[in-house]
């Protein structure tokens, strides 16, 4: 359960600041203290925030109805969007999220290599980690509070790419009275030792493995641009990726693919997107169709219901998408789950 707090009053109901051009007016609290003022339009914008949860300042982007003032009465459903690494929500600009007339979005900083856990590890340079914390227990009371959402399991959804729809995957399993579905485009949905190479992706992110491979790459870039520093150990997150006399056991608990059931259970709606990267082991698609696989196999298991797109090459998904890991598949994607979440959320 969302810990026990004093309800603030939805602001924003009766108009935008100005009158129609400007973000509207939203309160501090849930442990969130926003920097400055919004960024952006009535109806696109995006907030900075610190938490002692998390290092740093975080970004939150929201993304309202286009009628969301015309009516100072109606309350809305909400999709939490789950970027992936190394984005930042402001970066997530998909033609597709701005679609809807009758649901707000909001997409949480998850920071570059944030893999939206709690970490093991607090004490490393980059900080307090703990995105768990701050997406469950303080940004989605905050919008709550600050927004005229439907503040309930049914008019609630989570999705994400990449590492996002791991994020959208592992948030819906550990809080499924949150989420009434749930969606992985493209997604790191399989952690287990038979994806041991999304197992090493997520290693390679928190010790900066991109830093140093430029670092000694004879000046052909700069490693102080990499998005994943400060390096941290390779159990910073979830302890030791390695499957050794059960060293590993933290990373299988969060592993999605694993732990179907608890969607199953908890009555939570699932949609899989994936293509094929071509069939080339250089294209990360490639890597995350496998963890589709078997994720798809483990609800096939258990008797689930589901929704599972496989787009292959992508000649048959849109004009965007070429089967690979990008936004012009993801625009495709979503373009098909968002109207299906109006549905969902209209019955």
């Amino acid at each position: 359960m969302l810990a026990a707090v004093a309800v603030v009053a939805p602001t924003g109901s009766a108009g935008a600041a100005d009158g129609g051009t400007a973000p509207p007016p939203m309160r501090n609290g849930f442990g969130l203290t926003q920097v400055g003022t919004p960024t952006g339009t009535a109806t696109t914008f995006h907030l900075t925030v610190t938490t002692p949860e998390v290092a740093g300042e975080q970004h939150i982007k929201i993304i309202l109805p286009r009628g969301y003032y015309d009516d100072p009465a109606r309350r809305y459903p909400v999709l939490y969007f789950l970027h992936g690494s190394p984005d930042d929500p402001v970066q997530q600009n998909y033609p597709a999220l701005g679609m809807s007339d009758s649901m707000i979005t909001v997409i949480p900083d998850g920071g570059a290599r944030g893999w939206y856990a709690n970490w093991l590890n607090q004490k490393t340079a980059a900080g307090a980690q703990n995105w768990e914390n701050f997406h469950l227990k303080q940004v989605i009371p905050f919008i709550d509070a600050n927004l005229r959402t439907i503040a309930t399991k049914k008019a609630r959804a989570i999705a994400g790419v990449s590492m996002g729809g791991f994020g959208a995957f592992h948030y819906a399993q550990v809080r499924p009275d949150l989420f009434s579905h749930t969606a992985s485009l493209s997604g790191d949905i399989d952690l287990s030792v038979r994806s041991m190479d999304l197992r090493l992706a997520v290693v390679a992110s928190l010790i900066d493995a991109a830093g140093a491979i430029c670092g000694s790459a004879s000046g052909a870039c700069d490693p102080n641009d990499s998005p994943y520093k400060p390096a941290v150990d390779s159990d910073a997150a979830f302890g030791s990726p390695y499957p050794v006399f059960n060293a590993d056991w933290r990373w299988n608990e969060v592993d999605p693919s694993q732990h179907m059931d608890r969607l199953a259970k908890g009555g939570v709606g699932v949609s899989v997107y994936v293509g094929d990267g071509g069939g080339s082991p250089l294209e990360p698609e490639f890597w995350v169709a496998g963890a589709a696989k078997n994720v798809k196999a483990a609800m096939d298991a258990l008797g689930m219901s589901y929704y599972y797109v496989n787009y292959g090459d992508g000649s048959g998904w849109g004009t965007q998408c070429n089967g690979g890991h990008n936004a012009g598949c993801w625009e495709e994607d979503l373009r098909d789950l968002i109207p299906r979440l109006e549905r969902s959320f209209a019955s």
